[in-house]
């Protein structure tokens, strides 16, 4: 279990983040998600998946929809973590 004894860095991890690429993902993840939320949709229990999956350049304008998270992960992914 890391940062027993010490604070966990935030600030660290998210530069680590940025420098990733991972900030401009994550925010249209959220946007689909708040505007599932706008529209009173419930999705509880459910993820949002992207019809065009953000990895191979899609986004929120391509359409959302929601599915189970065992469908929505179930897919074959490389060693990085993309879809192949």
């Amino acid at each position: 279990m890391p940062y027993v004894n010490k604070a966990r860095p935030y600030k660290k991890e998210y530069k680590q983040q940025k420098a990733r690429g991972e900030l401009p993902d994550r925010m249209e993840r959220q946007r689909a998600r708040r505007a599932m939320d706008k529209k009173g949709i419930s999705r509880k229990g459910k993820d949002v998946a992207h019809v065009k999956a953000l990895s191979k350049g899609g986004s929120n304008k391509d359409g959302v929809r929601l599915e189970s998270p065992h469908k929505n992960r179930s897919f074959p992914r490389k060693s990085s973590g993309a879809m192949k």
